[in-house]
């Protein structure tokens, strides 16, 4: 992989994992359109590296809440903080329990298929725009809607799916105030990426080459600054109501995807 493909790839991975336009989506557009030709492992290592790098920044965002849960954890009493690191347990069962039983059959769907990409960000689009149109409120998110939101996630999954715009949107429409859904969205996804690099490393799923190094910390870098700045922005743009504008160019993309994908 070229060092400019690299960084423009992390770049996309930073943006896209916070942004609600999916960054699975986005990054299969990148490598058809750069003209990825990894090999699979090589490809999946790049995009687990991206992943943690992405997953880095979220906890550098809400480096303050995290410290709170951490220690409200280590007072080992029925507090806030466990009750809501309980219901980032419960939302990861849904996508935990599809990685694990489905696995195979989700890999069918990252081979390039741009136009599958294409139909899912038309689904993505669709779910902004009702989000976008949900009244304020104040409520908390709660056991039930933790199990729901995870599901959204579970299917966010499929590449075109926005994993925030999923999360947030479900989030959102189940009443929960939109910036509790938004760093709901932002902390549930921290564990599963940490466990399924864990799986990967310890399955020895992932082949590292040496000559792959200044390509996947350049890729590393530009996922992790991008990120820093789509964390802080998207924050701001779930307060303002402003998930229409990624509605409309969720649906522009999708479209353009299934075009290529059908006539390319």
């Amino acid at each position: 992989m070229e060092i400019i493909d690299a960084i423009i790839l992390g770049i996309i991975q930073g943006l896209t994992e916070f942004l609600p336009v999916s960054s699975s989506g986005h990054l299969e557009l990148g490598k058809a359109i750069l003209g990825d030709q990894s090999i699979p492992q090589e490809s999946l290592l790049f995009t687990v590296v991206l992943h943690f790098a992405t997953a880095l920044s979220t906890l550098v965002v809400f480096r303050k809440d995290v410290f709170e849960i951490l220690g409200g954890l280590l007072k080992f009493k029925w507090n806030k903080e466990t009750q809501f690191s309980l219901k980032i347990v419960i939302s990861m069962l849904p996508a935990a329990a599809v990685g694990l039983f489905f696995e195979k059959e989700l890999e069918g769907f990252f081979g390039g298929n741009i136009a599958f990409v294409g139909y899912m960000l038309l689904i993505t689009a669709l779910l902004l725009f009702l989000a976008d149109k949900a009244k304020e409120t104040q409520k908390n998110v709660s056991y039930l809607n933790a199990f729901v939101i995870g599901v959204s996630q579970a299917i966010a999954i499929l590449p075109g799916i926005s994993r925030s715009g999923a999360t947030i949107s479900t989030s959102v429409l189940l009443g929960v105030d939109k910036t509790k859904a938004a760093r709901f969205s932002f902390l549930m996804v921290v564990p599963l990426i940490i466990g399924k690099m864990a799986k990967d490393i310890l399955g020895g799923e992932l082949h590292f080459q040496s000559d792959q190094s200044l390509a996947m910390g350049v890729g590393f870098i530009a996922a992790f600054l991008a990120g820093l700045i789509a964390c802080t922005w998207m924050i701001q743009l779930v307060k303002k109501s402003k998930l229409s504008y990624f509605a409309v160019y969720c649906f522009i993309v999708g479209c353009i995807a299934i075009g290529f994908g059908l006539w390319a």
